[in-house]
């Protein structure tokens, strides 16, 4: 950074060593002598940091201040005076000065305090013009990325999200399928009709089957009312099947005859109801070895997956790491009402080495953990999670002389968080940002145990 610095002082020896001192550091060094001079030459030069003295005739320090707030609110402002009182200092500070510096002063620490004014400028304006990027690659129903694959779902989504077809969205916990399947949603024909989403995970056979079809009055003991399902009510617009692979074999049949006749029968009822609906759903498991052993029916794989889009892991596009953050954090500061702004660069590089085994989900999560702990404007390390205080970076230890798989790592990561929290799963869930059921699912794999049929 090729730092334009203003010090602006109306005794000549005083003006003349800091001005010698900071080009000697490789500073753009302008010498006003009166703070007349500096808010004339603030009007029309850019700069990032100035260091005044406080009490001069005319135009004081403070008036400098102020007008550099006003025309200049990005750059940093020291003083320096040999006026130096506690009551000043706070004054000083208090109105938006950077540091408050004694005459006589050593000159390590005006270079310690200069540089330090300098980080603050330069991390102001990383994250601004991380603002500025994710502007720019936040697309209008909220998907932030710059990733080239990402990009070319973007458009495929684009592309059939006008069409009727139904679209398999699949991908690992986290990395954000709801937001492509409210995306199709709103760039369809169907956008002013109901989207309606249901986790067929969260569900017994019997609570699911009443959500999505609905019931007549009277059709078992306590239902004393008609109820539509989801299907029903989702007529003429969208309806969105999470974790799909998770419904029984006698519910995908049911599904199935949905798709394939546009009907729906409420529980108890005779009558078949047309479905207008367009079905979308999403899965995180592999859905070619769930065909493979049964737990999912071929003929409804078909149906469903008329376009398959899947969604990359974060892992694989870490570009999209800073942008995410810096969408996290506005949002999260809004909500909370707090006046965070910008993220550390030490944090965006911890960030950046972390493998993110909950992906999109668990980043957001971080950023969310870090606005609210923030007590100033930046997320710091300190504001992270005890796993990336430890982490610097996580560590690669090869297995039989190799770097691990990314399900390696993964494997190593849960465990770690495991013991952490001392085996407690639901609470490992939450920090890893994925569901109790991906948590479980992925214990039982490695214990080498058979999934539920």
């Amino acid at each position: 950074m090729n730092a334009r610095l203003l010090i602006v002082d109306d005794e000549d020896i005083a003006l003349n060593n800091l001005q010698h001192v900071m080009e000697k550091e490789g500073y753009q060094v302008t010498a006003a002598r009166s703070g007349a001079a500096a808010v004339a030459l603030l009007e029309k030069h850019e700069f990032d940091v100035v260091l005044t003295d406080l009490r001069m005739e005319g135009v004081d320090g403070m008036d400098v201040l102020k007008a550099s707030r006003e025309r200049q609110p990005g750059a940093e402002v020291i003083f320096i005076t040999g006026f130096a009182t506690a009551e000043s200092a706070v004054q000083a500070l208090k109105h938006g000065a950077f540091y408050y510096i004694a005459k006589p002063f050593r000159l390590d620490e005006v270079r310690k305090v200069v540089a330090e004014a300098l980080a603050k400028v330069s991390l102001r304006r990383e994250n601004a013009d991380l603002r500025r990027e994710v502007e720019l690659y936040r697309d209008g129903d909220g998907i932030v990325t710059q990733d080239v694959e990402m990009q070319r779902l973007l458009d495929m989504a684009k592309q059939i999200a006008p069409t009727d077809c139904s679209v398999l969205i699949t991908g690992e916990s986290g990395t954000g399928k709801e937001l492509f399947a409210k995306f199709l949603h709103r760039q369809s024909t169907r956008a002013d009709g109901p989207y309606t989403a249901i986790n067929c995970g969260a569900f017994s056979e019997q609570l699911l089957t009443n959500e999505l079809f609905g019931h007549e009055k009277g059709a078992f003991t306590g239902a004393t009312t008609l109820k539509k399902g989801l299907i029903e009510a989702s007529a003429g617009g969208t309806l969105f099947l999470d974790e799909v692979t998770e419904m029984t074999p006698s519910m995908q049949v049911k599904l199935l005859r949905v798709l394939q006749e546009k009907e729906v029968l409420r529980v108890g009822g005779t009558r078949a109801i047309k479905s207008d609906i367009r079905v979308l759903a999403a899965t995180n498991r592999d859905v070619s070895e769930a065909i493979k052993n049964g737990s999912f029916r071929e003929d409804l794989y078909f149906r469903l997956n008329v376009v398959n889009l899947r969604i990359p892991p974060l892992a694989q596009r870490k570009g999209d790491i800073p942008l995410l953050a810096q969408h996290f954090l506005l949002k999260y500061a809004g909500r909370m009402k707090k006046p965070v702004t910008q993220i550390s660069s030490e944090v965006l590089a911890r960030l950046m080495d972390y493998p993110f085994p909950g992906n999109v989900r668990e980043l957001e999560n971080l950023i969310e953990r870090g606005t609210a702990m923030a007590q100033g404007d930046t997320i710091e390390v300190a504001h992270l999670p005890e796993t990336l205080h430890q982490a610097e970076g996580f560590s690669l230890r090869k297995i039989e002389g190799r770097l691990p798989t990314l399900e390696e790592q993964e494997h190593t990561y849960i465990n770690r968080v495991l013991e952490e929290v001392k085996g407690n799963q639901t609470v490992a869930a939450q920090i890893l940002g994925i569901n109790r059921a991906s948590l479980w699912r992925k214990l039982k794999a490695w214990r080498g145990e058979a999934p539920d049929a």
